[in-house]
């Protein structure tokens, strides 16, 4: 377990009752997860049985740190974490009638960081990219927040690992990035003065279930390093959609059916949702756009049903043509290599349908991202190829003259 003559830390302890035969290097790994989720009586267990232990064998020695090799319990932090409060539940979400609702004030947050370290490194996360909106049914999004973070310095060894992960998503560089970014301190005050405009109730903050861990150990982050601390509010917005359908419908709809909801790729491309630079760079990840998309959906959802007329600060412009309907259109490439796009749409569909009946966001037309162009809510047919269209048009030209 521990090398004779060496004091043992409480983690080896931990290491020795999960796995008795493995050499404590080698089950770092594996451990380090249950380490972390030991409360404060249980690590105070095993941090009096490493004291006694030490203590027998070496009762003349003050318990340093003797052995060559490194820790292998996780480095603490070297800033003490401020306690982040826990996602609320969604019953904390309630209203006196539809009017308290549409007047409700929503905060969509998202951070970017990049990638994600293992449980033993003090650096969970790097946050690099931050957005947020301030929102309402009856007023769409009223404002929005977004800086690109200075990140701190990659623990050694995994800064092409935190490249790599910011690749294959934000893909904002570490290093080298020519636009100006905002130091830990500049993002959490102006986010604390974004979210509090007339110093009233606490604001609530939403974001996707499974970025809530990143966010909120982000946001600890950042407040135990500044010493700028807030009461942070952050639900789960999958919770707010059900909180929302289950009042006006007197019915929970399937969690899968709101994932849908929310992974729809329909407002991907659209204008004014994602940062200059992303847009530029023709980026779909971009936090900013993650919070506006989540507006979106729930503009899309909701808004007619609680009487609220859609405007461009509930939906993208080039979205809210055709009443909102919702364009479904399926391909289907045929042995003459033609392709026939068949739209079901009744033009003005209802906010929510049933879970079962309603179909998957698709892009319009305008912001499709494979480029085909079709007329907004009405049937379409594209051929497949350019040389079968001119001879079907050819032979449609010489119909009309034999005619």
């Amino acid at each position: 377990m521990a090398r004779r003559g060496c004091p043992r830390a409480p983690f080896a302890w931990v290491v020795h009752d999960q796995l008795p035969e493995a050499h404590v290097a080698n089950a770092v790994p594996g451990c380090s997860q249950a380490w972390e989720s030991l409360t404060g009586e249980e690590k105070t267990t095993y941090a009096e049985k490493a004291r006694k232990w030490n203590n027998k064998k070496h009762p003349q020695k003050t318990i340093k740190k003797t052995c060559n090799g490194p820790d292998p319990v996780p480095a603490p932090l070297t800033t003490k974490m401020p306690s982040v409060a826990p996602l609320p539940d969604a019953c904390a979400l309630s209203w006196k009638n539809d009017e308290a609702v549409v007047a409700d004030i929503f905060y969509f947050l998202d951070i970017y960081s990049y990638g994600k370290l293992p449980p033993h490194c003090e650096q969970r996360f790097l946050p690099c990219e931050i957005g947020c909106v301030r929102y309402s049914l009856q007023d769409g999004i009223m404002a929005d927040f977004h800086h690109f973070i200075d990140p701190e310095v990659p623990p050694r060894g995994f800064r092409y690992h935190c490249q790599a992960a910011g690749d294959e998503t934000h893909k904002i560089p570490i290093s080298g990035f020519h636009l100006p970014r905002s130091c830990y301190a500049v993002v959490l005050q102006e986010l604390v003065e974004f979210s509090q405009p007339g110093r009233g109730a606490q604001p609530r903050f939403f974001c996707r279930s499974n970025d809530r861990f990143r966010i909120n150990w982000c946001l600890g982050r950042m407040a135990s390093i500044t010493g700028i601390e807030s009461h942070w509010e952050l639900f789960a917005v999958e919770d707010l959609i059900m909180k929302l359908y289950q009042r006006k419908y007197q019915k929970e709809p399937s969690t899968g059916w709101v994932y849908r909801k929310l992974d729809v790729c329909l407002w991907d491309f659209s204008s004014n949702t994602r940062c200059n630079w992303h847009e530029e760079n023709d980026i779909i990840c971009c936090a900013l756009a993650s919070c506006k998309k989540m507006s979106y959906c729930i503009s899309k959802s909701f808004a007619s049903a609680y009487g609220v007329p859609l405007t461009a600060a509930h939906l993208p412009l080039q979205n809210s043509d055709c009443d909102q309907g919702t364009n479904t259109r399926t391909v289907k490439p045929d042995a003459a290599h033609t392709q026939k796009m068949k739209a079901e749409s009744s033009g003005c569909d209802k906010p929510l349908g049933s879970p079962r009946q309603n179909q998957e966001f698709v892009p319009s037309n305008r912001d499709s991202s494979c480029g085909v162009k079709t007329s907004p809510c009405e049937t379409s047919v594209v051929q497949g190829r350019g040389v079968i269209r001119l001879l079907k048009s050819a032979s449609d030209l010489s119909k009309s003259f034999r005619s």
